[in-house]
């Protein structure tokens, strides 16, 4: 999501859990814990933990440009770091490049990563969540600032189902790449890499309202995904585990 996107989605979450913002490149993070989880020595660990998968991955892709090129399922070299090949193997499911998966996969590993530390947490990166709190929690759904959807609906999502990875991607919002022209394309899965790239290829799809419905029925195909959402201006369809709720104004997430 564009800068100004993602303030106004992150203005919205709820004051239950602290939240915290860590940069490290293009990976922006906004991530709920419990108060006073968030210490200088855990920030400086997460950081460090971060910055060494990104130089890994950027370190490959100097070596294989195309891996980061390719918008189609591709298989990376047996020197790829694991993260690239988790990315490929999410992405050649969901039949797009591997790159579609790469918020959704730092989104988990730095949600992994801090429940070491605690009970709690969620990983936002970019509109890519890794949700584990063992609690229910509503995800409100953000298509755009004048998609009449927004801020008017969320997703419920059961404790039993996390962790969970819910991933949106956007033909009409923020800077990522998307043949289609969806408001929001949004997945559900337990894997977020899976849930990241299958939420391009649904939002690939959908270039008009009345595609909105077929693009839904393809996701529900995609192996590993439990629920599926998608909207383009009025058009709203939905598939699985995709519980509507009004948005509760105080509780985002």
């Amino acid at each position: 999501m564009i800068l100004e996107n993602r303030e106004v989605y992150r203005a919205s979450y709820g004051a239950e859990l602290e939240t915290v913002c860590l940069a490290c490149g293009e990976t922006d993070l906004a991530i709920c814990l419990p108060g006073g989880i968030w210490q200088p020595s855990l920030k400086k660990a997460l950081l460090a933990h971060i910055a060494e998968l990104r130089a890994r991955l950027q370190s490959y892709i100097s070596l294989d440009p195309t891996f980061a090129a390719s918008h189609t399922p591709y298989t990376p070299a047996a020197c790829a770091p694991a993260m690239a090949w988790a990315m490929s193997r999410a992405a050649s499911v969901a039949g797009v490049g591997p790159m579609a998966a790469v918020a959704g996969a730092f989104a988990q590993a730095a949600g992994e990563f801090l429940l070491a530390f605690c009970p709690e947490v969620i990983v936002e990166n970019g509109g890519d969540i890794y949700l584990a709190t063992g609690k229910e929690r509503l995800v409100g759904i953000y298509a755009g600032p004048d998609n009449p959807f927004t801020d008017q609906l969320a997703i419920k999502i059961s404790a039993d189902a996390q962790p969970l990875g819910i991933c949106t991607s956007s033909g009409t919002v923020g800077p990522s790449f998307s043949y289609g022209r969806a408001d929001a394309a949004v997945i559900l899965a337990p894997d977020p890499l899976l849930a990241d790239a299958a939420a391009t290829a649904l939002g690939n799809r959908i270039k008009k309202e009345q595609d909105v419905e077929a693009a839904v029925e393809f996701a529900s195909t995609i192996p590993g995904i439990t629920g599926a959402l998608a909207i383009h201006g009025k058009t709203l369809a939905a598939w699985g585990s995709v519980e509507l709720a009004p948005l509760e104004k105080v509780a985002l997430m």
